[in-house]
Protein backbone atom coordinates (compact mmCIF):
# COMPACT_ATOMS: atom_id res chain seq x y z
CA UNK A 1 0.00 0.00 0.00
CA UNK A 2 1.43 3.34 -0.98
CA UNK A 3 2.25 6.01 1.58
CA UNK A 4 -0.19 8.44 -0.10
CA UNK A 5 -3.01 5.95 0.33
CA UNK A 6 -2.25 5.57 4.04
CA UNK A 7 -2.21 9.36 4.47
CA UNK A 8 -5.59 9.65 2.74
CA UNK A 9 -7.06 6.82 4.85
CA UNK A 10 -6.10 8.78 7.97
CA UNK A 11 -8.25 11.66 6.72
CA UNK A 12 -11.43 9.57 6.53
CA UNK A 13 -13.59 10.04 9.61
CA UNK A 14 -16.88 8.61 10.79
CA UNK A 15 -19.48 11.29 11.41
CA UNK A 16 -23.21 10.62 11.69
CA UNK A 17 -22.50 6.98 10.96
CA UNK A 18 -20.91 7.77 7.59
CA UNK A 19 -17.34 7.69 6.36
CA UNK A 20 -16.50 11.25 5.30
CA UNK A 21 -13.67 13.61 4.50
CA UNK A 22 -13.63 17.24 5.61
CA UNK A 23 -13.47 20.17 3.21
CA UNK A 24 -10.12 21.52 4.43
CA UNK A 25 -8.43 18.11 4.08
CA UNK A 26 -9.85 17.70 0.59
CA UNK A 27 -8.73 21.22 -0.35
CA UNK A 28 -5.19 20.36 0.75
CA UNK A 29 -5.23 17.13 -1.30
CA UNK A 30 -6.64 18.95 -4.34
CA UNK A 31 -4.10 21.74 -3.80
CA UNK A 32 -6.72 24.50 -3.68
CA UNK A 33 -7.87 26.72 -0.85
CA UNK A 34 -10.80 25.60 1.27
CA UNK A 35 -12.62 28.71 0.10
CA UNK A 36 -12.07 27.82 -3.56
CA UNK A 37 -13.29 24.27 -2.97
CA UNK A 38 -16.40 25.42 -1.14
CA UNK A 39 -17.07 28.10 -3.78
CA UNK A 40 -16.94 25.45 -6.53
CA UNK A 41 -19.39 23.34 -4.53
CA UNK A 42 -21.76 26.31 -3.99
CA UNK A 43 -21.74 27.02 -7.74
CA UNK A 44 -22.78 23.39 -8.31
CA UNK A 45 -25.09 22.68 -5.34
CA UNK A 46 -27.42 20.57 -7.50
CA UNK A 47 -24.60 18.00 -7.68
CA UNK A 48 -24.30 17.73 -3.89
CA UNK A 49 -27.47 16.38 -2.27
CA UNK A 50 -27.57 15.79 1.49
CA UNK A 51 -26.26 12.23 1.17
CA UNK A 52 -23.15 13.54 -0.66
CA UNK A 53 -22.29 16.46 1.65
CA UNK A 54 -23.38 18.06 4.91
CA UNK A 55 -22.13 20.78 7.21
CA UNK A 56 -20.96 19.82 10.68
CA UNK A 57 -22.86 21.09 13.71
CA UNK A 58 -21.16 23.11 16.43
CA UNK A 59 -21.16 20.05 18.69
CA UNK A 60 -19.55 17.91 15.99
CA UNK A 61 -16.88 20.57 15.48
CA UNK A 62 -16.12 20.63 19.21
CA UNK A 63 -15.90 16.85 19.24
CA UNK A 64 -13.51 16.87 16.28
CA UNK A 65 -11.45 19.64 17.90
CA UNK A 66 -11.12 17.58 21.07
CA UNK A 67 -9.69 14.79 18.93
CA UNK A 68 -7.23 17.28 17.32
CA UNK A 69 -8.82 16.56 13.93
CA UNK A 70 -9.80 20.18 13.45
CA UNK A 71 -7.08 22.64 14.34
CA UNK A 72 -7.98 25.65 16.41
CA UNK A 73 -5.89 27.63 13.91
CA UNK A 74 -8.60 27.43 11.23
CA UNK A 75 -9.11 30.86 9.72
CA UNK A 76 -12.87 30.55 9.37
CA UNK A 77 -15.51 30.24 12.03
CA UNK A 78 -17.93 28.45 9.70
CA UNK A 79 -18.18 24.74 10.45
CA UNK A 80 -16.51 22.57 7.82
CA UNK A 81 -18.39 20.54 5.25
CA UNK A 82 -18.15 16.77 5.32
CA UNK A 83 -18.17 14.89 2.02
CA UNK A 84 -19.22 11.26 1.71
CA UNK A 85 -17.54 8.97 -0.78
CA UNK A 86 -20.09 9.98 -3.42
CA UNK A 87 -19.53 13.65 -2.63
CA UNK A 88 -15.79 13.24 -3.04
CA UNK A 89 -16.35 11.57 -6.40
CA UNK A 90 -18.60 14.47 -7.43
CA UNK A 91 -15.87 16.95 -6.45
CA UNK A 92 -13.70 15.46 -9.18
CA UNK A 93 -16.26 16.58 -11.76
CA UNK A 94 -16.41 20.08 -10.26
CA UNK A 95 -12.64 20.53 -9.81
CA UNK A 96 -11.34 19.46 -13.20
CA UNK A 97 -7.62 20.08 -12.82
CA UNK A 98 -5.19 17.19 -13.35
CA UNK A 99 -4.26 17.43 -9.66
CA UNK A 100 -7.94 17.09 -8.68
CA UNK A 101 -8.35 14.03 -10.89
CA UNK A 102 -5.24 12.35 -9.46
CA UNK A 103 -6.29 13.22 -5.90
CA UNK A 104 -9.79 11.84 -6.53
CA UNK A 105 -8.36 8.54 -7.72
CA UNK A 106 -6.24 8.24 -4.56
CA UNK A 107 -9.19 9.18 -2.37
CA UNK A 108 -11.50 6.64 -4.02
CA UNK A 109 -8.85 3.95 -3.50
CA UNK A 110 -8.58 4.92 0.15
CA UNK A 111 -12.35 4.67 0.64
CA UNK A 112 -12.27 1.19 -0.94
CA UNK A 113 -9.40 0.14 1.35
CA UNK A 114 -11.24 1.41 4.43
CA UNK A 115 -14.40 -0.45 3.36
CA UNK A 116 -12.42 -3.68 2.77
CA UNK A 117 -10.73 -3.33 6.14
CA UNK A 118 -14.07 -2.86 7.88
CA UNK A 119 -15.56 -5.88 6.11
CA UNK A 120 -12.54 -8.02 7.00
CA UNK A 121 -12.65 -6.84 10.61
CA UNK A 122 -16.38 -7.56 10.89
CA UNK A 123 -15.89 -11.02 9.40
CA UNK A 124 -13.00 -11.79 11.73
CA UNK A 125 -15.00 -10.52 14.70
CA UNK A 126 -17.88 -12.82 13.80
CA UNK A 127 -15.53 -15.80 13.42
CA UNK A 128 -13.89 -14.96 16.75
CA UNK A 129 -17.31 -14.89 18.48
CA UNK A 130 -18.12 -18.32 17.02
CA UNK A 131 -14.78 -19.69 18.17
CA UNK A 132 -15.26 -18.27 21.67
CA UNK A 133 -18.72 -19.87 21.87
CA UNK A 134 -17.23 -23.26 20.92
CA UNK A 135 -14.43 -22.93 23.48
CA UNK A 136 -16.95 -21.92 26.17
CA UNK A 137 -19.12 -24.92 25.32
CA UNK A 138 -16.14 -27.28 25.54
CA UNK A 139 -15.14 -25.76 28.87
CA UNK A 140 -18.67 -26.23 30.21
CA UNK A 141 -18.71 -29.85 29.07
CA UNK A 142 -15.38 -30.50 30.77
CA UNK A 143 -16.62 -28.85 33.96
CA UNK A 144 -19.73 -31.03 33.94
CA UNK A 145 -17.59 -34.16 33.55
CA UNK A 146 -15.54 -33.14 36.58
CA UNK A 147 -18.72 -32.82 38.68
CA UNK A 148 -20.04 -36.30 37.79
CA UNK A 149 -19.25 -38.92 40.43
CA UNK A 150 -16.57 -41.16 39.08
CA UNK A 151 -16.83 -44.90 39.35
CA UNK A 152 -13.95 -46.53 41.06
CA UNK A 153 -11.89 -48.77 38.91
CA UNK A 154 -10.53 -52.02 40.26
CA UNK A 155 -11.55 -55.13 42.14
CA UNK A 156 -14.37 -54.68 44.62
CA UNK A 157 -14.51 -57.08 47.51
CA UNK A 158 -17.85 -58.52 48.52
CA UNK A 159 -18.16 -58.49 52.35
CA UNK A 160 -21.24 -60.75 52.63
CA UNK A 161 -19.28 -63.88 53.71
Amino acid sequence: MSEDLIVVQNLIYEIRGQKVMLDFDLARLYQVTTGALNQAVKRNMERFPADFMFQLTGEEVLNMMSQIVISSKRKTSAPPFAFTEQGVAMLASVLKSPIAVAASISIMRAFVQVRQYLLTTASMSSELKELRAKVDLLAMQQEEKKREPQRKIGFQQNNED
